[in-house]
């Protein structure tokens, strides 16, 4: 239940989130290219989450 809620918390993260413009300030790039990387980045760590999770509830 955790994996599941932490990868959906995660997932689709945007300008909104202090990430986002950490990552922005500290790689200096800018805020087209950070939302497509970071945005890819995070909804691929909410889908692990989600893959992880639906996995420990098959053999638990």
């Amino acid at each position: 239940m955790c994996c599941a809620i932490c990868g959906g918390a995660t997932a689709l993260s945007h300008v909104n989130d202090a990430g986002f413009w950490l990552v922005s300030t500290f790689l200096e790039i800018d805020e087209k290219t950070t939302l497509k990387s970071w945005t890819i980045m995070e909804t691929l760590i909410g889908i692990t989450g989600l893959i992880l999770g639906l996995v420990i509830s098959i053999f638990a």
